[in-house]
């Protein structure tokens, strides 16, 4: 392999994506709009669910509950109903979320025996959305009724029960806030990196095929090696400057906590960057087409980066055959090292396996895309 000829070719691609407009645009563009898009955009927590309240009651102690769900911060009251009808209809209209209903007695019951119970309705056509609201209404209604059992006791001269409770105290280790966008941002790079990356390189050999120049770099000397060297090489250095850019950004402009290597998190970048240029390549070795080259790489980049890398959806919670498909799947691996490394802090060791699936990819990678070009017009 010679390095002038290598030099050469980089430089001659370095000055394709500088006379070409659109190159740049997807190189600094793109990530800039989907860092904001997704970062800002995609987000698991739940909070200010509507809420519509059929208060039968209108006590003071109704209304202590009802208040309890607002001053949660995950319910916001958008209705306050007079009839099961008003409360169904708000739920077909999509007004509320999720309704509660509290009974004309709930007061009575309640100092009488100590014990009342509330109803609510979730609208269950966003099962996420219903879950997560029910188990906050379980966990406020579980709140106001200590304090409701307190107050009981103390006005009939009793004592809380000194035995057989059984107190749970959580601790949350990595994410201690539990917010979604610390979950959600270190995926976004993989996302960002894999279509930027895929979308650059795919246009490259293709390029040469619809402009009529492919004829000039088959007559030179130049080696299969050489030619994936130097068209990669200037896509690499995008690509690494996309990364930290939006490395950057995660970190300093949502906040997400970094506690781990910088070095660790450079040698995984770069090999996640080798894979999706290679891919890129190797489409546009096959498909003699700008266009065409460029919807294959998205469709191998982007929909398996999105929906089984674990980015949005959690793959242990996937169908065992699915699982299995998701070994397969590069982006898995570096999804998994950035979230390691950003927020559990993992040193190189605890990374061997992902690092080492990740590096035999990329290996795969190169030597089916040396191994594709030919120096031939057939």
């Amino acid at each position: 392999m010679s390095v002038r000829r290598l030099l050469a070719m980089a430089y001659k691609e370095t000055l394709q994506i500088w006379r070409d407009r659109r190159s740049l645009a997807i190189a600094l563009l793109m990530p800039l709009m989907q860092m904001a898009l997704l970062g800002y955009g995609v987000s698991l927590d739940i909070r200010r669910v509507p809420l519509c309240v059929h208060d039968e009651e209108r006590s003071q102690t109704s209304r202590e509950l009802v208040q309890s769900f607002v001053a949660s911060g995950w319910f916001s009251t958008v209705a306050l109903t007079d009839s099961e009808r008003e409360v169904r209809d708000a739920m077909n209209r999509g007004t509320c979320n999720m309704a509660v209903t509290i009974p004309v007695d709930f007061s009575r019951v309640l100092t009488t025996t100590g014990a009342a119970s509330v109803q609510t309705i979730a609208d269950a056509s966003d099962t996420n959305t219903a879950n997560i609201a029910i188990g906050y209404g379980q966990g406020i209604v579980a709140e106001v009724t200590t304090l409701f059992a307190a107050r009981w006791n103390d006005a009939h001269g009793l004592r809380p029960r000194q035995y057989g409770v059984v107190d749970l105290e959580p601790r949350v280790w990595y994410n201690e806030g539990l917010d979604s966008r610390n979950f959600i941002i270190p995926g976004v790079v993989a996302v960002i990196l894999a279509l930027v990356g895929a979308q650059l390189t795919s246009l490259t050999v293709a390029r040469e095929w619809e402009r009529g120049t492919m004829e000039q770099l088959i007559s030179t000397p130049v080696k299969p090696l050489e030619v994936l060297l130097g068209k990669l090489l200037p896509y690499f250095a995008i690509g690494f400057v996309d990364a930290a850019f939006c490395l950057i950004g995660a970190v300093y402009w949502f906040h997400v906590p970094f506690r781990g290597s910088v070095l660790t998190l450079l040698i995984t970048t770069a090999l996640f960057t080798v894979v999706v240029l290679g891919i890129g390549y190797l489409m546009s070795v096959h498909i003699r087409s700008q266009l065409g080259a460029s919807q294959v790489a998205l469709l191998l980049t982007m929909l398996p980066t999105t929906m089984l890398s674990g980015y949005t959806f959690a793959i242990d919670q996937m169908p065992k055959a699915i699982q299995a498909i998701t070994l397969l799947v590069y982006a898995r691996y570096y999804v998994t090292i950035l979230r390691a490394i950003f927020l559990k802090g993992s040193p190189l060791a605890d990374l061997v396996v992902p690092l080492a699936a990740l590096a035999l990819y990329a290996l795969v990678i190169i030597v089916l895309s040396v191994r594709a070009f030919r120096k031939s017009l057939d």
